[in-house]
């Protein structure tokens, strides 16, 4: 029998980026917030002295543990489904902060095109662009609606960045000045511009110099070390929610974090939430959690999982095209990288950041001419100076071998000399791209795992081959002796790390029989759960997704407290 604690206001399924902002904005208004996390608590000082490629990179210390937990996945409802054992395709994060510890900090607002990406495609472009497979819907939100929301978080992250120069982006100032451009970044620059292409230094949550939010957090500038993606970040250069909106609060003293607690289901009955049910892993009891609102604040996988097993909301069914939770999963598109072979120039690969790039976004959104194309949307193209670790990076030119000493010298010799040009793209909903329960595999509670059905149609194939013209010709453009290109793109393998933006499921919208939230982040079924993170995206555009996560998740802050006030559906 679980045990029932004492009501609290707010309840969270998750303290990460969302949790933690809804956190800061709550408590220093008045309100009682119990934040459970199913990993350890984590602090800065965790992540000193640990440059250790092995343990962070190869190993996964920060992420989620696959044995206790994981997801099936399988290309298409005629195949069976499989857990996925080892991290590969992408990497959920384990501990307080969640993936917002051990992200990159690439920091993109997407584009007022994607939040009215059906009105503004069948505009111009008319209803026979889409393909009757393709569920595409507006957000139920504008782009100037949530300019305020993303300015709120990039002052708060103190984003570091350079204004766009594309004509069809909006200019955006950003709180700092941009991260150093490398020798290698000012080449890319050079010959993008010699195309008539806009480059610019990308967005990043990676400070460039030292800096004081609005909410009185300082911070230091970057030292440029490299280890950013899958570690975090001694210096506290690299916002977090450790760094930045948990200790905002903290400082209330109204907010209480509750570690190694598994949360398996949100109670509810007639169309109002209760509280959560959760497990204490380190005992084994189970408890309730009353509050009068309850926040899935997880992972955008373990938010779609909580809802399933909770039986909440109408699961997505890809017969009919009917019901919601699960509906609308997308992934990334990442494989039009090109890589470049100097043999006579020498770059300092082994420094950079997670966020330091240049990028251009002449064939992203749409920003370009569809008309005669055979896809729609597209992604930012970018060169980045990531920092080069020696385990994971090993560049060589096509025939070399994949072992021995002619690989290990290949391996050498081009470990400063090679250049990748690359694509993050799009990936646009599909009917047969979805999650729904696993009838088979269950957790360590005895519940059902979810399954992962998911594959590249042919929007994104398509957009791949086109894309990689494009970073070919860079390549060329900056002087690379020789050129590796990628063939087409084959079936998501789920073996192969690409990226974490794992996006919708629990999607936002205008209606009800379309989507599971306002744009509150309300449930439209059940008015006092909120569901804020990248699961409320209808489709996945061809950038970074923390931007619109943050900004999201200030309004979900906003309509809770309404809802605190007012009670009732918020639209």
């Amino acid at each position: 029998m679980a045990k029932k604690l004492p009501k609290t206001d707010i309840v969270l399924a998750g303290v990460g980026w969302t949790g933690g902002i809804i956190a800061a904005e709550l408590t220093r208004k008045g309100y009682k917030v119990v934040g459970l996390e199913r990993g350890k608590e984590r602090k800065t000082e965790d992540y000193l002295m640990v440059h250790d490629e092995l343990r962070y990179q190869q190993r996964n210390e920060m992420m989620q543990d696959l044995s206790k937990e994981t997801l099936t996945v399988r290309h298409d409802r005629s195949k069976r489904a499989l857990p996925y054992r080892q991290h590969g395709s992408f990497l959920i994060g384990d501990g307080v902060g969640g993936s917002g510890e051990h992200w990159n900090g690439l920091t993109y607002r997407f584009f007022p095109y994607d939040f009215e990406i059906y009105t503004k495609t069948v505009e111009r472009y008319g209803k026979d662009k889409i393909p009757a497979d393709m569920p595409l819907q507006d957000w139920g939100i504008t782009y100037d609606e949530l300019v305020p929301y993303f300015e709120k978080f990039e002052t708060m992250a103190g984003i570091s960045g350079e204004a766009n120069p594309h004509p069809e982006v909006p200019e955006v100032r950003y709180p700092t000045v941009p991260l150093k451009e490398t020798p290698s970044m000012k080449m890319f620059r050079e010959a993008s511009k010699n195309l008539g292409y806009h480059p610019y230094i990308a967005p990043a949550a990676t400070l460039s110099e030292s800096y004081t939010n609005p909410d009185g957090i300082s911070r230091g500038a970057c030292q440029y070390c490299g280890f950013c993606e899958r570690f975090g970040c001694e210096y506290g250069a690299k916002a977090s929610p450790v760094v930045t909106v948990l200790p905002v609060a903290k400082e209330t003293g109204n907010f209480e974090v509750r570690t190694h607690c598994v949360v398996r289901k949100v109670l509810h009955t007639n169309g109002k939430a209760t509280g959560v049910l959760y497990v204490d892993t380190r005992t084994g009891e189970e408890y309730i959690q009353e509050a009068d609102v309850v926040v899935v604040s997880a992972y955008v996988l373990n938010n779609i999982r909580i809802l399933l097993n909770s039986k909440l909301g109408r699961p997505y069914d890809p017969e009919t095209g009917t019901g919601v939770i699960g509906k609308n999963y997308a992934y990334q598109m990442t494989s039009a990288a090109s890589t470049g072979f100097f043999k006579d120039k020498e770059f300092n690969l082994y420094a950079g950041t997670g966020a330091l790039a240049g990028v251009l976004d002449d064939f992203n959104g749409d920003n370009f001419d569809h008309t005669d194309l055979n896809f729609i949307h597209g992604g930012n193209i970018a060169l980045g100076h990531y920092g080069k670790r020696p385990i994971s990076n090993n560049s060589v030119p096509k025939g070399t071998p994949g072992w021995g000493k002619e690989f290990k010298d290949e391996s050498i010799f081009w470990a400063n000399r090679s250049l990748s040009v690359g694509s993050q793209g799009s990936v646009m909903p599909n009917k047969e791209n979805y999650i729904d329960l696993d009838p088979t595999y269950k957790d360590q509670f005895g519940d059902p795992l979810i399954r992962m059905t998911f594959n590249y149609k042919d929007n994104e194939r398509n957009q791949q081959k086109y894309i990689r013209e494009i970073t070919t010709k860079i390549l060329e453009e900056m002087g690379a002796d020789m050129i590796t290109t990628p063939g087409d793109q084959g079936d998501w393998d789920t073996t192969k790390y690409q990226t974490t933006h794992n996006t919708g499921g629990v999607i936002m919208g205008a209606d009800p029989k379309t989507s599971a939230l306002n744009n509150y982040l309300q449930m439209w079924d059940c008015e006092n759960v909120f569901v804020p993170g990248a699961n409320a995206f209808p489709h996945n555009s061809g950038m970074n997704p923390t931007g619109t996560v943050g900004a999201l998740a200030y309004r979900a802050a906003e309509g809770i407290e309404k809802y605190l006030k007012n009670g009732g559906s918020l639209v």
